[in-house]
């Protein structure tokens, strides 16, 4: 038999933790949970544990984000998608629901198929990085909602509070499962959507973020990236907006999709100086949303903006920037393999995204590579 490589003996290291982690939370639920009985079900070493994992908390997040990875790569699209945005909210409402549990579930149980993050997330970093996702995950949600017929605008708000009914519900359940008819709620998302609530009213700082510098630099984008929404490769050198994004600046994307062409490809990388525990739970969050989407939504209907993990930071690295942190903001725009915009810092994906049309009555266009050239003779 060939000895296995080094990564290989790693990646059966891992995936025994995550079995044996698992079957730990599901018993003993986080709270009581020890990572030396993690080790000793895995028969394994408490460092061989650690060597893999930074810590408990870390551990549980790798078993919540795995089981949610699995969950979207088995969804399967709808034969039909909802017809209306309040069928679209309920037929959403009604795939997420399916993860509360029943009465006759052990609580640690219960708690892994809510993904539930109860007593998890105990500092403010960690905090402000889930905010920031549920932000993130309203836009996603609400893109896919305003391409239903009759949507009328944005929809972002409609979508937070659909989300918020549904955690509250899955609140409640984690603490007295059975409580609560799914069916009820189901229809109670409907009618969310013929709430009346303004949501078409831009941000009043965006006229004040700096404006994009125009470049002509050549762009070594990284390859083998992919995209969470589709499960394809992400080509960065695509036509389009580049917006590298920390986990804690989430919510500036929808700045950056709103003032983007319609053409354009919109590329969210999202980044972490912690990708053992934030990281983490950004690819728990997004991948159990996306899940939830593949099965409300045709392939064509999902949000069109691409979702691209870069834990290692090699897409900040090619732009010059090799350590990042959760509050990390910086965006490019890419025209004929080209970076033509850059912009670094809070609006930094607006004002990209922004350089490529008029808009609020001043001259925002990109230069052209021949305007460049003609400029500097």
């Amino acid at each position: 038999m060939a000895r296995l490589t080094r990564a290989q003996q790693q990646e059966r290291t891992r995936a025994a933790v995550l079995v044996a982690a698992r079957e730990e939370f599901a018993e003993h639920g986080y709270a009581e949970a020890k990572v030396d009985r993690i080790a000793e079900r895995a028969e394994l070493t408490r460092g061989a544990v650690y060597s893999n994992f930074t810590g408990k908390r870390a551990l549980y997040l790798a078993v919540l984000a795995d089981a949610a990875e699995r969950t979207r790569a088995r969804a399967e699209p709808p034969m039909e998608s909802p017809d209306s945005v309040g069928r679209a909210l309920g037929t959403f409402a009604r795939v997420w629901l399916e993860r509360l549990p029943l009465a006759g579930d052990t609580p640690g149980n219960g708690h892994l198929q809510l993904r539930s993050l109860s007593g998890v997330l105990d500092t403010e970093s960690a905090r402000t990085a889930l905010a920031e996702l549920v932000r993130f995950e309203a836009l996603l949600l609400a893109l896919a909602l305003e391409s239903r017929p009759a949507a009328r605008g944005r929809m972002v708000r409609p979508a937070q509070l659909a989300l918020t009914l549904l955690h509250g519900a899955a609140g409640l359940a984690e603490n007295a499962p059975g409580v609560g008819d799914p069916f009820d709620l189901t229809r109670a998302a409907e009618h969310l959507a013929d709430i009346a609530l303004n949501d078409d009213a831009e941000p009043p700082h965006l006229p004040f973020i700096p404006r994009a510098q125009p470049a002509e630099d050549p762009w070594a984008a990284p390859r083998g990236l992919a995209d969470e929404i589709t499960g394809r490769a992400v080509d960065l050198t695509d036509d389009g907006v580049v917006v590298v994004l920390g986990v804690s600046r989430l919510s500036a994307a929808e700045e950056a999709v709103r003032s983007a062409r319609p053409r354009d490809a919109v590329t969210i990388v999202v980044t972490t100086s912690d990708p053992a525990e934030t990281g983490r739970l950004a690819r728990l969050r997004i991948a159990d949303l996306v899940a939830c989407l593949r099965r409300v939504f045709a392939a064509d209907e999902l949000p069109r903006p691409r979702i691209v993990f870069d834990d290692d930071g090699t897409v900040p690295a090619a732009l010059g920037r090799p350590s990042v942190d959760d509050l990390t903001e910086i965006a490019i725009r890419v025209r004929d393999g080209l970076i033509v915009a850059h912009a670094d810092g809070h609006g930094a994906g607006h004002a990209v995204a922004d350089s490529g049309a008029p808009h609020r009555g001043r001259s925002t266009t990109t230069p052209s590579r021949r305007d460049l050239r003609t400029r500097s003779e």
